[in-house]
């Protein structure tokens, strides 16, 4: 079977694109030929700073026959539809339709169609062209005199060359021919920009990657990946230094050459001075070069590592001397910001001018600024700090300082320093341990893989940061909606979540939040100072007197921290906030394998400790995935399926069993059963052992199943009935104490 080879050569492909870019190619295209009824047996990509490539293996040399049958009008029917049946199935006459017989209905035409298959060549000579002119580029440019006409093509940079050839791998291949924008497809590309640019004559693929390598090419982006991180280890290690291994700059590094080689620079010891981190934040964002540290040691060394992409003829002399100018301007700019900021942070004002600042920052138009925020997250980190066993001056503190730095020079020039350079100031300036780590912490976690904070205060700060956002937010109802999270109020739930179950931390979320809405500090106004919709959006005025009708009462006094109107919201906004909670919670352990029924089973609109409700969910797994715990669920269900058929009826059930109308011994046993399990479940519950409760739970197995088999509920005696409800009811109000087992599927 023939094999399919494709080559798209371009000026220059952005690192960032390229990996989905070549993906998209090969999606684009077998999508293309099975849609033409072509199969092939597998299809690879590869991709380059100048290429996208796409080997397809065991391509179908023909489309299969097609034979079509179109049903049309009865023979006898009007000419109008025996004419419209014709042009449909694209018919001359009558003459060529066949005629067919159905007992009931009579005579009928059929339009017998047959396509014959096409030829693979034909078919990948169609689909090119328009596949590469929609190519989806998230950026793209036209160029030359054809930029000027209408439907020019567009491509992330001038489009050079295309390589197509066809053919099966014993015999000759041939050229697919197809032209876009005046460029033939052809069977040449070309190797190496500077080392090797001759014109290359390919067949197929195997030749096509041989003569690419000869030609200084390597065309497999993860052998380049792999060449970078041997010969970078193998060239530190040889210096005396180790490599600091980093995955993002490796990616984009082998998206920018075609034959990587490995050269070491340095730069000026005097900049070691600096915080390492902004160091290698510096070579790798300026330059793209990797740092190197001290073998056995977290101390960095004044060396780098580059990746050129030509073998110089001078060993790479002149190559490293300009990345090393580079480099040391660089460093010298951070220098220059490092110690411009520690002057101000180690000054006898402190961090007092960037905090001051922070009243001129917009946080939100309606939310106020950043140093308005500052002071509501200082105000919550203080409240919370017992509940995280944190100093509630030290949490105070911290969060007062926590957002100074986004307003030095090094946060500036590089955003994603802010919190690291922070900590870094504080501790300059004699800030207590646990409170520069707070300013560097309190941002975590940022997303699934980051490190969630340990230190009593950077929870602190770190919950008291996140829930301003998330209540603020509620307060001025911008909330996610769908795909869209513009202030990414989803992560920022998942890291509260993250915080209190990884630390256990118990918090009532409830009185949690609307403690911190009452603050008037994060009442929502306009530019005025006058209040603004609180919770509900629209007009404020109209919320009031909505309120003020539906509770029935006037009012007539400011609109303060005391108002009712004020604790209704914050109330209302709590409980939503709550099931947002909720939300992101069924998903977080839903991905740790958590039976979404389980979930909604512990869960209630009231729940509002996160810690209390993960370690019911976890304790009622494992007591479902058990042989007692599969067969109570069956004997709940059985249960809860006659009392609601009783009660369907009508039936008033007791509240409680008499012990005198127990008549049989099965009946007898689980009440007494039932008495003891009460009471270990209420203990276990009060003292969070779920784990003990479940357990309690499952010794009900036994006597429920001994009750179906001896026990008729259905009694002749109406109150022997009734109690026997009253027992049944017993189970379901025992199982309620742990969960809703009603939701439980199974």
């Amino acid at each position: 079977m023939p094999d399919l080879l494709l080559e798209l050569l371009s000026e220059e492909i952005p690192a960032r694109m390229q990996r989905k870019a070549a993906g998209d190619l090969r999606s684009a295209v077998t999508n293309a030929l099975v849609d033409a009824g072509l199969t092939y047996e597998g299809a690879k990509e590869y991709w380059t700073p100048r290429r996208l490539v796409l080997d397809i293996r065991g391509l179908t040399a023909k489309s299969a026959d097609l034979r079509q049958e179109r049903k049309g009008p009865r023979t006898d029917a009007p000419e109008k539809a025996i004419a419209g049946f014709l042009r449909g199935a694209s018919l001359a006459s009558v003459d060529d339709a066949e005629i067919r017989n159905d007992p009931k209905k009579g005579d009928y035409y059929v339009a017998v169609i047959e396509k014959p298959g096409r030829k693979a060549q034909n078919i990948i000579a169609e689909i090119m062209p328009g596949i590469i002119k929609s190519f989806p580029w998230p950026k793209s440019m036209r160029w030359g005199e054809a930029s000027r006409e209408a439907g020019a093509l567009k491509w992330v940079r001038p489009l050079q060359s295309i390589l197509c050839t066809f053919g099966p791998e014993t015999e000759e291949t041939e050229i697919i021919p197809f032209e876009i924008a005046g460029i033939k497809s052809g069977n040449k590309t070309v190797g190496h920009r500077f080392m090797a640019p001759g014109e290359i004559t390919v067949k197929r693929f195997e030749d096509y990657a041989v003569s690419l390598e000869k030609a200084h090419v390597m065309l497999d982006a993860e052998r380049r990946k792999e060449t970078i991180l041997t010969d970078a280890k193998n060239l530190a290690f040889a210096q005396g230094f180790e490599l600091i291994e980093d995955g993002g700059l490796l990616e984009e590094v082998s998206g920018l050459v075609e034959w990587p080689v490995v050269l070491m620079g340095s730069f000026e010891e005097d900049f070691l001075d600096i915080p390492k981190e902004v160091i290698q934040l510096t070579i790798r964002e300026n330059q793209k070069c990797f740092v190197l540290k001290k073998q056995n040691s977290d101390d960095l060394a004044n060396r780098f590592l580059l990746v050129a992409n030509i073998n110089p003829s001078d060993g790479g002399v002149e190559v490293v001397r300009g990345n090393g100018k580079v480099v040391n301007a660089r460093l010298s700019d951070a220098k220059f910001f490092w110690e411009s900021d520690l002057r101000i942070a180690t000054s006898s004002d402190g961090f007092k001018p960037w905090i001051e600042k922070l009243d001129h920052v917009t946080f939100h138009a309606k939310l106020g600024s950043q140093g308005e925020r500052v002071s509501r997250i200082a105000a919550l980190a203080k409240q919370l700090a017992s509940s995280v066993d944190a100093d509630p001056q030290k949490a105070e503190r911290a969060a007062n300082l926590a957002k100074a730095d986004l307003n030095s020079a090094m946060v500036y020039e590089f955003p994603e320093m802010q919190g690291l350079m922070g900590r870094y100031y504080a501790e300059r300036a004699g800030e207590d341990a646990s409170v520069a780590l707070a300013i560097e912490e309190h941002y975590r976690p940022q997303g699934p893989g980051d490190d969630v904070p340990t230190n009593s205060v950077s929870i602190a700060v770190a919950l008291a940061d996140k829930l301003d956002t998330l209540s603020g937010f509620w307060a001025i109802d911008e909330k996610p909606t769908g795909s869209k999270d513009p202030f990414a109020l989803r992560r920022a739930a998942l890291g509260v979540i993250r915080l209190l179950l990884e630390n256990e931390i118990f918090l009532p979320l409830i009185d949690c939040n609307k403690s911190h809405l009452l603050q008037p500090a994060s009442w929502p106004r306009d530019d005025e100072g006058n209040l603004i919709g609180y919770g509900g959006g629209g007009d404020f005025n109209f919320q009031l007197e909505q309120y003020m009708a539906s509770s029935g009462s006037g009012y007539g006094g400011p609109i303060d921290e005391k108002s009712d109107f004020f604790e209704h919201c914050a109330s209302e906004m709590s409980i939503s906030l709550l099931a947002f909670f909720h939300d992101r919670l069924k998903v977080y352990l839903r991905d740790k394998g958590i039976r979404h029924d389980l979930i909604d089973a512990v869960v209630t609109p009231q729940s509002d400790d996160l810690l209390t409700i993960t370690r019911k969910a976890e304790a009622l797994q494992k007591l479902i995935e058990s042989d007692e715990g599969i067969n109570l669920l069956a004997g709940y269900k059985r249960a809860a399926n006659i009392l609601a058929a009783e009660e369907k009826k009508g039936a008033e059930i007791p509240a409680s069993v008499q012990d005198n109308l127990l008549k049989v011994d099965a009946e007898i046993e689980l009440n007494s059963r039932l008495n003891q399990l009460e009471q270990s479940a209420i203990e276990a519950v009060k003292s969070e052992d779920f784990a003990a409760a479940m357990s309690a739970l499952a010794t009900l197995r036994e006597p429920i199943d001994a009750f179906f088999e001896s026990v008729l509920v259905n009694d002749e005696d109406d109150k022997i009935r009734l109690n026997r409800l009253a027992l049944l009811n017993r189970i379901r109000l025992a199982t309620a104490m742990v969960a809703d087992f009603g939701k439980i599927s199974g």
